[in-house]
């Protein structure tokens, strides 16, 4: 099997959770209501730990140990895919992020845990049981607040309307989809998609909300290479200001 096809995988994979715990831990102190201040929180530190077993299986197979890969790689050396960089903006967008990102999450690792690579399927089959506390949360405040007022209706809407070009980058092919999925790595991108489409339909048919329709050109594509937002880099470095100091501390 192709190495470099499940590196790839891995990281992203990993950035991914490592770049959205960060965001969401940008809630901390600050949540609308205390309840959703504790719940993001939660979560941000749920996917820092998801990216630490993913770097971790990185480490297994030859690359740097965690904290290196986490804190001393540049934006262009990322591979997660433009959503979960953007500011967490107010809660709306917050909420819908985490709405689409998580059940992305969810069909991920339920996939994995039959990937022929079993210490991947290891790792996803324990990470789904925590990601599908994180759907639930999402899926309850969708319906709760996707009914509710007039407001919160167009809010969640217009956040709906400018997030999902992002979500739907979460697919962008691999280079290697064809070994991961030839292999047993993997069932790849497109039918990832094709099964989160449904469950996300699934949750807006129980809401006032409108999926929108999204073309081909629409998609923000680039994460998975390295081209992403210019809100990252700033981010990076304030994530890793305090490890640069002295990468060599112990904690």
């Amino acid at each position: 099997m192709n190495q470099l096809a499940i590196k790839e995988l891995l990281y992203k994979i990993a950035d991914d959770q490592l770049i959205l715990g960060h965001r969401n831990s940008e809630w901390t102190g600050v949540g609308p209501t205390l309840e959703e201040d504790i719940a993001f929180s939660s979560m941000a530190q749920d996917k820092v730990g998801q990216s630490l077993a993913f770097y971790k299986l990185l480490h297994n197979m030859g690359e740097n140990d965690p904290d290196t890969v986490a804190f001393m790689r540049n934006a262009e050396q990322f591979h997660n895919c433009q959503l979960v960089e953007l500011p967490s903006g107010e809660y709306d967008f917050s909420l819908i992020r985490h709405f689409l990102f998580d059940f992305a999450e969810s069909a991920r690792f339920r996939r994995l845990s039959e990937s022929s690579v079993k210490d991947i399927a290891d790792v996803a089959n324990k990470l789904k049981g925590e990601i599908k506390y994180h759907t639930m949360h999402a899926n309850i405040w969708i319906k709760k607040l996707g009914n509710a007022t007039d407001e919160s209706i167009e809010r969640l809407q217009s956040a709906l309307n400018y997030a999902f070009p992002y979500a739907l980058g979460i697919f962008e092919k691999s280079p290697f989809e064809t070994d991961l999925i030839e292999n047993g790595v993997f069932v790849g991108e497109a039918q990832l998609q094709e099964e989160w489409l449904e469950e996300v339909q699934n949750v807006i048919n129980q809401t006032q909300l409108i999926l929108p329709t999204v073309t081909d050109e629409e998609i923000k594509y680039g994460g998975r290479i390295g081209k992403h937002t210019n809100h990252l880099q700033p981010l990076l470095t304030e994530m890793s200001e305090v490890f640069k100091i002295d990468p060599t501390a112990e904690w």
